[in-house]
């Protein structure tokens, strides 16, 4: 991971476009348990929220997410989130990745 890279951004029209992006950025086996993890504790701390209408839960969530993704990145992929390019089309493909996963699409 070079932060000062000067290598030119793909730039994408539509999330089609941008998933294959994605999963490309998401090949390390570890990298992507993190991402299924994170994605799960968002889902836990949400439902903890709901039922617990203690809405400290809801800061919890984000940590979560992007703590146990920022993690897959920085540590095994060793490359920069796509979250501060494609902040939108990255959050899509975080759950549709975790839906991949879940039906099987895609193997942990």
């Amino acid at each position: 991971m070079d932060p000062h890279s000067t290598q030119h951004e793909p730039h994408f029209a539509s999330f089609a476009e941008f998933y294959p992006y994605y999963l490309e950025e998401h090949r390390n086996l570890t990298s992507r348990r993190l991402h299924f993890l994170g994605s799960l504790g968002v889902i836990g701390c949400l439902a903890m929220a709901l039922a617990s209408a203690d809405w400290m839960w809801l800061p919890a969530a984000v940590i979560c997410g992007y703590g146990f993704a920022w993690a897959g990145h920085f540590f095994f992929e060793k490359n920069r989130p796509a979250t501060f390019r494609h902040p939108i089309y990255s959050l899509m493909g975080d759950w549709v990745m975790f839906r991949d996963i879940c039906t099987g699409k895609i193997s942990l």
